[in-house]
């Protein structure tokens, strides 16, 4: 079956898990199911462009992942700032936009300026943006975005209120959210966000991802009639 090309979804999230279960399963250690998760966000940001996907989100560090030990936090961080040194010119190259959402304040101070360094030289493009989720957590965002009301001194608040005020507001909602490994949950991923997108559980670890199985997701998400609460 082939892509019809008039339904190809604007926004794809991604939770990116099975990394250590990947590595544990050829005997290697965690780090290395992580570098090669980096190999796996590559491959998609490749696919994506191809797709004529627009919005690509990674969820990379969520702010329950300080809870693993150091060595492995300190690792995720190295492989951050390598890969976005490798790959900076490649993203100006094809005109892709880099974003992150989640709070950046306790990341270590040179990983902060490397990625708000390469969210500035390429703030112009708009071919595809790419977002990493970096301490990042789904009620955090709201809890955030709550207390910038609060101070604005908000006593009614909409949804769109609420929208404007996450950080994703310069995001459109996720029409797909993928989660690889075959765990069916959200890990508190984008809770607002995700109202209305469509899910899909590969059971596939992250790390084995390919342009194959993203085509397969996309699929699947084509196969579905989204209502949005109404009838057709």
């Amino acid at each position: 079956m082939k892509l019809k090309k008039s339904c190809i979804p604007t926004h794809i999230a991604i939770i990116m898990d099975g990394n250590g279960r990947w590595a544990k399963k050829r005997g290697l250690v965690r780090h290395l199911g992580h570098k090669a998760g980096v190999d796996a966000v590559k491959r998609t940001i490749n696919s994506c462009m191809k797709l004529g996907i627009k919005f690509c989100t990674f969820f990379a560090f969520s702010t329950e992942n300080w809870k693993r030990c150091k060595d492995e936090v300190d690792g995720i961080f190295d492989l951050v700032r390598t890969h976005l040194n490798d790959s900076i010119e490649k993203m100006i190259e094809h005109k892709i936009k880099i974003n992150t959402i989640g709070n950046l304040q306790p990341f270590p101070q040179d990983l902060k300026e490397a990625i708000e360094q390469a969210k500035e030289k390429t703030k112009s493009f708009d071919r595809l943006t790419v977002t990493f989720a970096l301490n990042y957590g789904g009620r955090d965002d709201l809890a955030r975005a709550f207390s910038k009301l609060a101070s604005q001194g908000k006593t009614e608040i909409s949804p769109q209120d609420i929208s404007c005020n996450l950080d994703t507001f310069m995001l459109p909602d996720p029409d797909l959210v993928v989660r690889t490994s075959g765990e069916m949950r959200l890990s508190n991923f984008m809770l607002f966000q995700m109202a209305y997108s469509e899910l899909y559980f590969p059971k596939t670890y992250w790390p084995d991802f390919n342009e194959k199985h993203l085509i397969k997701a996309i699929l699947s998400y084509q196969k579905r009639e989204r209502r949005f609460g109404g009838i057709k």
